[in-house]
């Protein structure tokens, strides 16, 4: 991409009886709940880029993904089986605190969806324009516009938990509102991000940032995030030295957490690119910005100079700088009047 960031330069398992139901979710919001920032990068395996809008650079390897995710039309477990009965409300919490889920009829089965899986899903009580119809649908792991929209990232972390005639509730910790409802019938089998090959992990992540450039470009930082996201948690898993696709990533980062209002997260983004590349413009002056949103004046002037010195006519930076110093001026006449009433 790399798109401009803000202004222009750029980018137990539980189980516990029926009665302890609302009591778990009252504990889950005052002790689970947390900031749902952007991905960032954090190795997991499951990860699942979306495919389904983009073209790869390479065709012939487009086709491969093609047949390698989507040819077995083939259901895990027989239809004759007889779901486990439930004898007890069974409880499970996302590991990122995002939700709860109450297994209301067991599935079947020892398999869950990966990559790749095509899942046959009834789906009721989701808002108006989740992006997720009521009643029965398809939904393919890791493709698809749907992942996009503002029920897709839940929806999947939650098929990826779940068996073959699994139904479940979930409950999303500080929200009042009535649980939603999602039965998983049947789904193809996929693949985990590990049984990739290189060349398929570096297609899908170039993928995944160019779909995060048209988010980007579309007014839609949140979004992006995510797609770029899912590109790093699949380059990490390459042999060293890695992607150096990885370095635009960050900075494409740092600018949607910018946007986002998300300082800390901005600067942690840039410090990755400049690990790499010291003298990166972008992450510079990105890491600029946020220092100063944070507070940071001197490690933000550092920053900006820093920009201002190999290009000295960069507006962006030569204003963010100015503001920088006037918000240090300000700093100084607070703390010498408070100087003064201490002890004048």
């Amino acid at each position: 991409m790399e798109t401009p960031p803000v202004n222009p330069v750029e980018e137990k398992d539980t189980s516990q009886p029926q009665q302890q139901w609302e009591k778990n979710l009252d504990l889950t919001t005052q002790i689970r709940q947390q900031p749902r920032d952007p991905p960032t990068e954090i190795l997991e395996l499951r990860v699942s880029p979306d495919s389904d809008s983009q073209i790869l650079e390479n065709p012939q390897e487009t086709e491969k993904l093609a047949a390698g995710l989507e040819g077995d039309s083939k259901s895990h477990g027989s239809a004759s089986e007889v779901p486990e009965p439930l004898q007890a409300s069974d409880l499970w919490y996302c590991p990122d605190g995002s939700f709860v889920k109450k297994i209301i009829i067991r599935g079947h089965g020892l398999d869950k969806p990966k990559l790749g899986s095509r899942c046959r899903v009834q789906a009721f009580g989701f808002t108006v324009g989740s992006g997720l119809p009521e009643g029965w649908t398809e939904l393919t792991m890791g493709l698809g516009p749907w992942r996009e929209e503002t029920w897709g990232e839940l929806i999947e972390k939650c098929l990826e938990s779940m068996c073959q005639g699994e139904q479940a509730e979930l409950q999303l910790p500080g929200c009042s509102g009535p649980p939603v409802r999602l039965t998983l019938a049947s789904f193809t089998k996929g693949r985990d991000s590990w049984e990739l090959e290189a060349t398929e992990k570096e297609a899908l992540a170039r993928e995944e940032r160019a779909r995060g450039t048209e988010l980007f470009r579309a007014g839609n930082p949140e979004s992006a995030a995510r797609c770029y996201g899912r590109a790093l948690r699949l380059l990490l898993t390459l042999p060293p030295p890695g992607s150096p696709e990885r370095t635009v990533l960050h900075a494409n980062l740092a600018a949607c957490q910018l946007l986002l209002g998300q300082p800390h997260l901005a600067a942690q983004s840039c410090d990755r690119v400049l690990e790499r590349e010291p003298g990166h413009l972008k992450a510079l002056y990105r890491r600029g910005v946020a220092q100063a949103a944070l507070g940071n004046l001197e490690k933000a002037t550092a920053d900006l100079k820093k920009v201002l010195a190999v290009d000295p006519k960069n507006r962006a930076a030569q204003e963010e700088l100015g503001k920088v110093i006037i918000q240090g001026k300000k700093q100084d006449a607070g703390l010498a009047q408070g100087l003064r009433k201490m002890f004048g």
